[in-house]
């Protein structure tokens, strides 16, 4: 059963999921469609790349991932489909698809087939006339090259990504899970060669190397360790680390090689 997932921030309590699982299901009856989230910041374009990146690959090859925040609604901002890690992906270009824009065999197209869309289609709703036709028809067997051209210049955000220098590595937190813990842009493979020889600089706090489990340090202080999505993390036992170093997304964290253990 083909399968298309539905990332948004719709929110639950109005017409727009049901509206988009209609349209899909109005084209192709025999796709399962599956939420990963509706409640994503309205509007928030980098809290939706993050859920998506993480959530999309633990889905089967095949996958249509359908992704609608979209501020630029109605505007001249490019409808994008791509094509990577033998999966699918439908959205608008406004950097939704950073994540996997680096990836060696990302196939990405400007949606310009009107005739696949809802027959009026709408300025502000998208979703359901543009991007949910968009990935009916890709979860039933349309060729990605048949949405449209080929293109070389998607929209990217620079928060996705650290700026990497030969003793330091210049990040920022990019996303904060529900349990406070503060999420960098910083992966493991980033800093895997310095070993546990590093020191982590947020703003008036510092922390010396990594630790592998929250456990690993009192009830209540502050540890750094990579995270389930091998991205750096910093935590507190028991805490929320957001609170308690008053800490936010978009904050700095400075990565040294060599620190004085």
């Amino acid at each position: 059963m083909p399968v298309v997932t539905l990332t948004t921030d719709f929110g639950t309590g109005d017409y727009y999921i049901g509206a988009m699982k209609g349209a899909i299901l109005r084209i192709a009856p025999d796709t399962h469609p599956i939420d990963i989230s509706h409640q994503i910041p309205p509007q928030d374009v980098l809290a939706a790349a993050f859920v998506l990146r993480h959530a999309a690959g633990e889905f089967p090859p095949g996958t249509v991932h359908l992704a609608v925040v979209d501020p630029g609604v109605g505007t001249q901002r490019r409808p994008l489909a791509l094509g990577a890690d033998d999966q699918l992906w439908v959205g608008p270009d406004n950097g939704l698809f950073s994540f996997i824009l680096d990836r060696d065999d990302t196939r990405v197209h400007h949606i310009t087939r009107r005739d696949l869309y809802s027959p009026r289609p709408s300025s502000t709703f998208h979703g359901r006339d543009i991007f949910a036709p968009i990935a009916a028809h890709l979860s039933s067997g349309l060729d990605l090259a048949e949405v449209g051209p080929p293109i070389a210049d998607p929209v990217y955000l620079p928060e996705t990504t650290p700026n990497k220098f030969v003793e330091r590595i210049e990040g920022q937190i990019i996303h904060i899970d529900r349990f406070g813990n503060l999420v960098t842009n910083i992966a493991a493979a980033d800093i895997e060669p310095w070993g546990t020889e590093l020191r982590i600089r947020l703003g008036a706090y510092l922390l010396d190397g990594l630790s592998q489990t929250y456990a690993d340090v009192e009830a209540g202080a502050p540890l750094a360790l990579i995270g389930s999505v091998d991205l750096l993390e910093i935590s507190v036992n028991g805490g929320s680390a957001a609170q308690q170093l008053g800490l936010d997304r978009r904050d700095s964290i400075l990565i040294e090689k060599n620190a004085q253990r």
